[in-house]
């Protein structure tokens, strides 16, 4: 959520900042006619209030000096007093509304992109930043697709996963369940050694945590909803594991809080009708090892560096391919002021495709989790700088293995990092 203050005191620079998302898209002139409009009553109200105490009090004063209650003088003030609550018992429901109007304005509006983020309209702007392992890529044009090879092998089952569920399913057989579980301890081990906490959080989560991290309420469509019991299926662990600390004031020595949680994910995917239909790619149900961080202001950009280099980290020990993109203004997503996308090579497409998205979303989150920290030597709080990451998801990262390691005999060879984990060098 955007400090209200921020945009009533500086509006032309932070509607030229979501000009940089798409010119047009928010516009900040109802926030501030209704925050005038809230600003109005709440000091009408304070004076009424005011008002009232005060009448009360001189009542007293008078009764207590002899006066008669039932005095003129008496029954005038206890008519102001009566016409002054009634008064307040109609502004304040008038209030409340224009207060959730106003809550509800605010929870739409997206992220200020830094301004270090680069300008564009669509991901075609978005500005390679690094490129690894470009000598591990193989120009061997017989590569199959990773679905195509692993239903030969028998390890994965699209159709079977359809009669269970329905498409956009997966169901991982003998090897490939092994391999996505060693693949899930293999990620976990690493980011546990670079000072990760790991957790187990609730996939399960409430209405509030969803909006604190900024996909209710704008996203619905995107999640699953359990409406009997008012709870949805996790999208991310990037949900649970930052709304740990929601509503709570921490120290600034316990800061920087590192995090991280291997859990299934679910989206439905919409609006990605007719795109990557086939394969592990966009799944309405997926594994992922997601990396969290609640940090302090001064650090968060140094944080986001680190953060990136955790996610890259595992594809280098894995030596798969990969690239950074620094995603422009029109690609960023709702929550992030800047996001770094890591992209592992698919031999069979000859393209990158997305593993990863790092991002800062500085005081965004905190502020509508109300997340925030104290320093010893400081008055009063500030709101943590919030970070995630993807390290990594799984099926992508699998489906990588897959082609990358693909054989001419068909066989998969498993990279040596995973031989431990796995019990086998070939699958």
């Amino acid at each position: 959520m955007l400090d209200l203050k921020q945009i009533r005191e500086n509006t032309q620079v932070v509607q030229e900042l979501l000009d940089r998302r798409g010119v047009g898209q928010y516009d900040l002139k109802l926030i501030l006619e209704l925050n005038e409009r809230q600003r109005e009553l709440e000091k009408s109200r304070t004076q009424l209030q005011a008002r009232s105490n005060e009448i009360g009090k001189l009542i007293g004063q008078k009764i207590k000096a002899g006066s008669n209650p039932q005095a003129q003088e008496i029954k005038a003030l206890r008519e102001e007093g009566n016409q002054v609550k009634t008064t307040l018992s109609q502004l304040q429901p008038e209030e409340k509304d224009l207060k959730s109007e106003l809550e509800a304005l605010l929870l739409s509006l997206p992220n200020l992109p830094s301004t270090s983020v680069p300008i564009g309209k669509s991901e075609e702007d978005n500005v390679e930043t690094y490129r690894w392992g470009e000598e591990y890529i193989r120009q061997d044009t017989k590569i199959l697709p990773h679905w195509e090879i692993g239903e030969k092998l028998g390890i994965l089952n699209f159709e079977r996963a359809v009669k269970v569920a329905q498409s956009r399913f997966v169901t991982l057989i003998g090897a490939g369940a092994a391999l996505e579980r060693a693949l899930i301890n293999f990620m976990l081990d690493q980011q546990i050694a670079a000072g990760y906490m790991e957790v187990m959080p609730p996939v399960l989560i409430n209405t509030e945590s969803l909006t604190c991290t900024g996909q209710l309420p704008k996203f619905a469509e995107e999640s699953f909803k359990c409406y009997a019991d008012d709870l949805w299926l996790a999208p991310t662990a990037e949900v649970p594991l930052t709304n740990l600390y929601r509503d709570e004031v921490l120290h600034a020595s316990e800061l920087p809080i590192y995090m991280c949680a291997y859990t299934p994910c679910f989206r439905r995917e919409a609006g990605s009708y007719g795109r990557d239909t086939r394969g592990l790619i966009r799944l309405h149900q997926f594994n992922k090892v997601e990396l969290v961080k609640l940090v302090h202001p001064q650090t968060s950009e140094d944080e986001h560096q680190k953060l990136v280099k955790n996610a890259a980290a595992i594809l280098e020990a894995l030596k798969l391919p990969y690239r950074i993109l620094e995603l422009c203004t029109g690609d960023l997503g709702f929550s992030a002021a800047k996001c770094y996308d890591l992209e592992v090579w698919l031999p069979s497409s000859g393209t990158y495709r997305e593993i990863s998205s790092c991002s800062n979303c500085w005081e965004f989150q905190a502020r509508r989790g109300n997340i925030r920290f104290k320093e010893a030597s400081k008055k009063g709080t500030q709101f943590v700088h919030t970070l995630n990451g993807s390290g990594l998801a799984v099926g992508r990262t699998m489906s990588a293995i897959v082609e990358n390691y693909q054989q001419p005999d068909g066989t998969i060879s498993i990279p040596e990092v995973l031989q431990p984990y796995l019990g086998r060098e070939v699958l």
